[in-house]
C-alpha cells in the first residue's frame, strides 16, 4: 500500500467546507474551519495498532514545504466505546483532506498502488446535500423516564453514603423518521450552529462535542475536561447570571474538580511538566454552558501516541464518575442500557502518533437506513443532585442534536 500527499491546488477543493468534502457517508473531524475530511476506505484497524500501521505505509510527500511534513500524510479516524478497554476501531480513508489552518490544505490518497492513488486524486470533488424533503418525526424515550429518575436517586444516595464521589447517569431517546434523514444536511446545520465544537461523522455516528479529551502535537499534549453544566437562554445578561451561579455552585465545582484531578493524575506520568488552569472558566456553546479547565504539558521520551493516552484517560469522570470503578459498577447496575459509543472517544491519529480526540458527546447513532437515530445525554450526580433538575439538564443537552435533526 502507498500514500501520496499533495498540496490542494484545485480551487473547488480549496474553498469547499470540510463538511461538503466528507458528505453524508465520508469521514469528518473538524473544529471551526480546521480538521480533516475523507471519503472511501483503504483499511479499517484496531485503534491500538493504527499508529504503527500508518508508520509502516510507504508515504510519498509531494507537498511544498518540509516544515509542514510532520503534520501531513495518511491518517486514521475512528471511535472508542465508553467502557475502558472496549472496542476501538479506526478507518484510513482512501482520500483525506487536512486543513491545518491559515489557508493550508493537503490531500492524501492511500491505495494499493501508485496508479490507483492518482485515480483517487482525479475523482475527488466536493459533494452537495440532497434537496430538502418533508418528513414526519417521532421522538420517544428509549427507557422510561421513571427509570432514569430512579437511577439518579440511587446514584445520589450512593454518593451520600460515601460509596463514591460522583456518578454520571445518562438516558437515551430515539428519533424515528418516515423517510431517510440526510446526514450531510444535518452536519451542515451542526457546523452553522456549533462551529467551535469538535464536529464528527464516522459510519453514521455524528455529533458536535464541546470537550477535548486529549491532543498530541509532537511533544505537546493538551486536554480540556468539562464538568458542571447550566443552560443558556439567548439573553446575554441572563446567561452571565447563570454562568456566575455555575461558577459559585458547590455541586458543580465538586463535579469539575474530579474531572481535572483525574486528567492531571493520568497525564503526569507521561510528562516532563504539566500545567493546568487553577480555576475553571465558562465554556459556552449554543445551548448550554460548562465549567472547563485546560491542561497542557510536554511529553517525555519515549513519547506515547495519542491513542495510548486516549486509553489511559477514557472514560473521564465527566462521563463516568469518580472513583471510576465504583462509578462504572453503579452505571451497570442502574442505568439500564448499553451506552456503546456515547461517552467514549472520537478522533484521529497519524503515523507520528499525533492526533486529536474528543469525548463522544452531543451525538447520534443512525441506523443503516438512516430512518432512526439514538441520542443520549447525561449528567454528573453528586450528593446535592435533584432528579428532576438532572432530567432538565439532559433535555437541554439533547437539544443540540435534536435541533439539527428535526429542523425543517
Amino acid at each position: 500500500m502507498i500514500s501520496i500527499t499533495r498540496e490542494v491546488m484545485t480551487p473547488e477543493i480549496r474553498s469547499a467546507s470540510l463538511v461538503d468534502l466528507a458528505g453524508a457517508d465520508g469521514y469528518l473531524f473538524a473544529r471551526g474551519t480546521t480538521g480533516l475530511a475523507g471519503r472511501g476506505l483503504a483499511i479499517s484497524l484496531n485503534v491500538d495498532e493504527a499508529a504503527e500501521w500508518l508508520a509502516a505505509v510507504e508515504h510519498r510527500d509531494e507537498s511544498a514545504t518540509s516544515a509542514q511534513r510532520s503534520q501531513i500524510g495518511p491518517v486514521a479516524i475512528g471511535t472508542c466505546d465508553f467502557l475502558p478497554g472496549s472496542q476501538g476501531e479506526v478507518h484510513v480513508p482512501s482520500v483525506v483532506v487536512v486543513d491545518s489552518g491559515g489557508g493550508h490544505r493537503t490531500i492524501t490518497a492511500t491505495a494499493a498502488n501508485e496508479a490507483e492513488a492518482h485515480r483517487l486524486f482525479d475523482r475527488f470533488t466536493p459533494l452537495q446535500p440532497n434537496p430538502p424533503t418533508a418528513s414526519n418525526f417521532s421522538v420517544e424515550s428509549a427507557i422510561p423516564v421513571e427509570h432514569y429518575l430512579a437511577a439518579v436517586t440511587a446514584a445520589r444516595n450512593a454518593v451520600r453514603d460515601g460509596q463514591l464521589e460522583k456518578a454520571v447517569i445518562a438516558r437515551p431517546v430515539t428519533v424515528r423518521a418516515a423517510s431517510p434523514m440526510d446526514l450531510h444536511s444535518i452536519l451542515r446545520r451542526l457546523e452553522a450552529t456549533f462551529p467551535t465544537t469538535y464536529r464528527f461523522s464516522i459510519d453514521g455516528f455524528i455529533g458536535a462535542s464541546p470537550e477535548l479529551l486529549v491532543s498530541v502535537n509532537n511533544e505537546i499534549v493538551r486536554s480540556h475536561p468539562l464538568a458542571g453544566t447550566t443552560r443558556t437562554t439567548g439573553n446575554d445578561e441572563e446567561d452571565a447570571k447563570l454562568a456566575a451561579e455555575l461558577l459559585a455552585s458547590k455541586k458543580n465545582q465538586i463535579e469539575h474538580k474530579a474531572a481535572i484531578d483525574m486528567v492531571r493524575d493520568s497525564l503526569l506520568p507521561f510528562c516532563s511538566y504539566l500545567d493546568w488552569t487553577p480555576e475553571p472558566s465558562i465554556v459556552k456553546v449554543a445551548n448550554v454552558q460548562h465549567l472547563g479547565s485546560l491542561a497542557e504539558g510536554r511529553l517525555s521520551e519515549p513519547r506515547p501516541s495519542v491513542t495510548e493516552l486516549v486509553r489511559v484517560l477514557q472514560p473521564t469522570p465527566a462521563v463516568g464518575g469518580h472513583p471510576r470503578d465504583a462509578a462504572l459498577e453503579l452505571i451497570r447496575q442502574y442505568e439500564g442500557f448499553d451506552r456503546g459509543k456515547y461517552g467514549g472517544a472520537v478522533g484521529w491519529v497519524d503515523a507520528h502518533g499525533n492526533g486529536e480526540w474528543a469525548v463522544s458527546l452531543r451525538c447520534a447513532e443512525f441506523s443503516n437506513d438512516r430512518t432512526s437515530a439514538r441520542l443520549i445525554a447525561g449528567g454528573g450526580i453528586v450528593a446535592d443532585s435533584e432528579p428532576h433538575a438532572e432530567l432538565a439538564e439532559t433535555q437541554a443537552k439533547l437539544q443540540a442534536m435534536l435541533g439539527a435533526i428535526l429542523r425543517p
